[in-house]
């Protein structure tokens, strides 16, 4: 059987980057190149501070770099010299979370390979397969053909979202009933039928990967005129802004009706924790709609870096064309203290272990009275007695937590969104 000697992987990003470390370090006898076109990510992939943050990444890139792992924008020459190339296809699917895919790479629950049913097809696979079983069991390398691969990796982000989508919208009818998401969930994952993972209500999902593939499906639904699936798909997707919406309503409603002028320290920026990825992060649509209600937004996040925080709201669909409102209504902090200095309200929207360890008594005697908290991730359920003896007046995802709200007058205008308006709908691609 042919035998892999050099792989080219092109695309230095979130996917390409760690699977090649991975499998450099899995196979040393294998020499892998990964390629880029952007100069500043190789150079950053060739140096002490890599690309992307990812819990074990460093020690798996430093431990073969050099050696038989290679960043080169040379692409040309690293097509040429290779046995086998990785370019980001369904063909040979990835399913890593981020912030754990070195341990997914490692201890994958299966590896996809599909391929052309012809015998260049068939032995392109077998060399593929050779180079997992390194150190994946034979038994979890899946093989298939083309179509069944592309189907397999986008619907099985379409289900996962589904799940976060379908507690989402029981949060909603707890909080209106006095029920507790989280011990709703509980009660329905342990049915051996359903499961308990993926069932973690919160402001929504992000990442570069669900919101893309169930679009993806939607728009294959579309195509291959079938309606009704690809209606099905994008309720999926209009529950997830939904639930963003409605936080951020929920946000305006508690501070009397009006966020204009008011601090509010945003806590968390990437889409979830242990990375610094901030594709689809709900943080980024919660930001829109308080800066839409002129709100002066305080950003706080360990990973995230100031530049990619400014960017990510410039963009025409979330500055409403107007990039200057930014520099405006945005302070991007390095210290979870400074940017609850006489805030109004601290908003969490990323669930990092660190906040669940801040000192809430040395917060609250700095931020403005009475003070809110605004839990979107739950991560400080345990603490909420605590907080509440300290003054603090506490909003959570799917449960009700204060039981009479502090009484106002209700402004005669109303909020410019509306947890009730149709979601936009998002551009196929």
């Amino acid at each position: 059987m042919f035998q892999i000697k050099r792989i080219c992987c092109i695309g230095a990003g979130y996917v390409g980057g760690p699977t090649c470390s991975v499998i450099a370090q899995m196979c040393p006898e294998i020499t892998v190149t990964v390629v880029d076109v952007n100069e500043s990510r190789i150079k950053a992939w060739n140096s002490d501070t890599l690309p992307i943050y990812e819990p074990g990444l460093k020690e798996v890139v430093e431990s073969c770099r050099g050696r038989n792992l290679f960043f080169s924008t040379d692409i040309d020459s690293a097509i040429r010299e290779a046995d086998l190339v990785f370019i980001s296809v369904l063909s040979n699917p990835e399913f890593l979370a981020e912030g754990t895919a070195v341990r997914d790479l490692k201890e994958p629950d299966r590896v996809l390979i599909g391929g052309d049913e012809t015998a260049e097809g068939q032995r392109a696979i077998r060399a593929l397969c050779a180079v997992y079983e390194h150190w994946v069991p034979k038994a979890r390398i899946i093989t298939t053909n083309t179509w069944s691969s592309e189907l397999s990796k986008l619907a099985a982000n379409a289900f996962l979202a589904q799940r976060i989508s379908s507690i989402n919208s029981i949060s909603a009818l707890c909080e209106a009933t006095g029920a507790d998401v989280e011990e709703v969930a509980k009660a329905i994952g342990m049915d051996q039928r359903i499961g308990s993972k993926f069932l973690k209500a919160s402001v929504g999902f992000g990442g570069s990967c669900f919101q893309k593939d169930v679009l993806n499906l939607v728009y294959l639904c579309e195509a291959l005129n079938l309606p009704e699936v690809a209606s099905y798909w994008q309720q999926v997707i209009d529950m997830n802004e939904y639930q963003r919406r409605r936080f951020a309503c929920r946000i305006i409603d508690c501070l009397f009706n009006t966020v204009t002028g008011k601090k509010i320290a945003l806590l968390g920026f990437s889409f979830k924790k242990d990375t610094g990825d901030t594709r689809e992060s709900s943080s980024i649509y919660i930001s829109k709609y308080l800066m839409d209600e002129g709100a002066k937004l305080f950003i706080y996040d360990p990973k995230v870096l100031k530049e990619q925080i400014i960017h990510d709201l410039s963009q025409p669909s979330i500055s409403e064309d107007n990039p200057e409102r930014v520099s405006e209504l945005v302070t991007v902090t390095s210290d979870p203290y400074e940017a609850c200095q006489s805030a109004h309200a601290l908003v969490i929207c990323t669930e990092w272990d660190m906040f669940k360890e801040l000192d809430y008594e040395k917060i609250y005697k700095k931020m403005l009275k009475p003070a809110f908290i605004f839990d979107g991730r739950r991560v400080l359920d345990h603490l909420h007695p605590h907080l509440q003896n300290i003054g603090f007046h506490i909003e959570t995802i799917g449960k009700k937590v204060t039981a009479t709200r502090i009484p106002y007058t209700p402004a005669a205008v109303c909020p410019r969104i509306s947890a009730t308006e149709p979601p936009t709908k998002k551009a196929k691609v």
